[in-house]
């Protein structure tokens, strides 16, 4: 999912470069969304194996 943010926020990148306001704006948009969602899914996959009591 990380990659996909990556990925989305280089389109956004080049987008911007070219003058494509709107395609830009929309790209970054999603990259940020992705990175949101990866960020909360990251820390709740965190507190699970914290709170499973697993050692590493």
């Amino acid at each position: 999912m990380l990659r996909l943010a990556l990925a989305f926020f280089i389109i956004a990148i080049i987008a911007a470069v070219f003058g494509f306001g709107g395609i830009a704006a929309g790209a970054a948009t999603i990259a940020k969304w992705l990175f949101f969602i990866f960020v909360i899914l990251f820390v709740v996959a965190l507190l699970a194996g914290a709170l499973r009591g697993r050692r590493p």
